[in-house]
């Protein structure tokens, strides 16, 4: 499985430009849009490019905010296990992955982090590359949830 990172604007100029990559599917983190100050905003759109989207209603938070932010680190990104399943259902079909988030830098590289480390053992590759900073509650918790399905 191909794994992906991609920004908001970097997957919607692809979408627009009709070069969304096929058989791929999508977990999209994005910010709630009640603390937006866009009132028009809402996930990227993938309606019309794919069939298996996973979207993901979660501010970009690490370790050492989440007390502040009301979280524990067991009440934050609670849907980390729905996440494992769907992302072996992507494996088990054979499709590539994209992780995007609004900057492409956060949850989707935590994401895609954890994905690599669980099937290739190449999650390094993300916490190594200057472009990313992985949100490491993602990670820790996706990759614990991958790891849980694979013992039942």
């Amino acid at each position: 499985m191909k794994v992906s990172v991609y920004s908001r604007n970097k997957i919607e100029k692809l979408i627009n430009e009709g070069r969304f990559p096929g058989n791929t599917a999508v977990v999209s983190f994005y910010n709630s849009p009640s603390k937006s100050k866009d009132v028009n905003y809402t996930h990227v759109d993938y309606s019309a490019v794919c069939d298996m989207i996973y979207y993901i209603d979660l501010d970009d938070l690490g370790f050492e905010v989440l007390r502040s932010h009301g979280f524990t680190y067991e009440t934050f990104f609670t849907d980390a296990g729905k996440v494992a399943e769907f992302i072996c259902q992507v494996h088990d079909k054979g499709m590539n992955l994209i992780c995007q988030c609004e900057h492409g830098q956060g949850r989707s590289a935590g994401c895609a982090a954890a994905v690599l480390e669980y099937y290739s053992r190449k999650g390094m590759v993300i916490f190594t590359d200057y472009r990313f900073n992985p949100n490491k509650v993602i990670y820790h918790k996706l990759l614990e949830a991958l790891r849980k399905r694979n013992r039942k």
